[in-house]
């Protein structure tokens, strides 16, 4: 999945008043210096409420290893123009990873206009433990989302368009034809656009990736997401050397550009951080992105630290080093955000 299907609505910096702050900061029980609040009426002592406060009074969400730094703290930027795409893609049946993600860039990507679609369905066949999108036996594909996801894409006159789907393991070749046509559909409706998608694994069947790289798509990402050390808590039906398998044959695609994603804060070390970015290099891919892990639930993993501006900045300058075409890379960076920069302005 997509690295985006990880991150929960974001922390909004925004002024209360002093009747909302009271009712926020008003502690119902402590157990070793955390303060819980929010327990339902009548229920207090076995609610498990999202927020705790430490002794020095600040708020703590459960799963996160601190209060929120600043800049992890996002101001919602909606307009019109988050209006309008909402009521399309309700109107066109579509999913956004945008929203089944818990995206926190969703206000600026949607109120500039863009949105990444998520193509087959909303439930995913794989239970990876950082992601926030619903698992369990999807449905049948619509064979209408391939037009309409083209049809959204052109009347919001996008000029750079990322496509990426759940995982569909239950199918012959993965959904690769679903996507092959997706872009299909793109490239006629708009022929302009430059097309990015997101694809899993296909479960290492390199026949169904080139199903897809012969449609005619411009990049290819498929995520790494982590290190190969902790594959099995976090992508436990994953592989890191599939990984690795898949991203190398989107490289060897003749005029398709290869990328990939990292999340940080799951327990990596920056050393191992650093191995896998080589690794990625000697498999020819060409974009990474890398940004903080963000637990959706309490269900979902914890993070386990917050990596500062300043690691996330030694990453960008070291992948640049190591001859990959662009980096981005920043606490609030996900796949999709900003897929446009690599390649100049819109």
């Amino acid at each position: 999945m997509s690295q985006a299907n990880q991150d929960p609505a974001p922390q909004v910096a925004a002024p209360q008043t002093s009747s909302q702050a009271s009712s926020q900061t008003n502690p119902l029980s402590s157990e070793q210096g955390l303060v819980q609040i929010g327990a339902p009426r009548g229920q207090r002592g076995t609610a498990k409420p999202k927020f705790t406060f430490n002794e020095a009074g600040e708020r703590v969400r459960r799963r996160e290893p601190g209060p929120r730094p600043d800049w992890l703290k996002v101001r919602y930027q909606r307009n019109d123009t988050f209006k309008e795409i909402e009521e399309l893609k309700a109107g066109l049946n579509l999913v956004t990873v945008c929203e089944e993600a818990r995206c926190p860039n969703i206000d600026e990507c949607w109120s500039a206009g863009t949105a990444t679609f998520m193509l087959m369905g909303d439930i995913c066949t794989r239970r990876c433990g950082f992601c926030a999108v619903t698992k369990g036996a999807p449905r049948d594909l619509d064979p209408e989302e391939p037009a309409h996801t083209a049809e959204a894409i052109k009347r919001m006159k996008v000029r750079h368009a990322v496509i990426t789907s759940v995982n569909r393991d239950e199918l012959p070749d993965g959904g690769a034809g679903h996507f092959a046509e997706t872009v299909r559909q793109i490239r006629a409706a708009s022929p302009s656009t430059r097309v990015e998608l997101l694809v899993p694994d296909f479960m290492g069947d390199r026949e169904a990736l080139e199903l897809v790289l012969e449609a005619g798509a411009h990049i290819v990402a498929h995520n790494t997401e982590t290190v190969p050390r902790l594959y099995r808590r976090v992508r436990p039906q994953g592989d890191y050397e599939r990984t690795l398998k898949v991203l190398k044959w989107i490289d060897e695609w003749p005029e398709v550009i290869s990328k990939t994603g990292l999340m940080l804060g799951l327990g990596e070390s920056d050393e191992e951080v650093e191995a896998v970015m080589s690794d990625l290099r000697e498999v020819g891919c060409q974009i990474l992105s890398l940004g903080q892990f963000l637990s959706p639930t309490t269900k979902h993993l914890p993070v386990e630290r917050w990596v500062t501006p300043e690691t996330f900045q030694h990453f960008a300058e070291l992948g640049r080093k190591m001859g990959f075409m662009h980096v981005e890379s920043g606490p609030m960076v996900r796949s999709s955000y900003m897929a446009h920069r690599p390649f100049g302005e819109l």
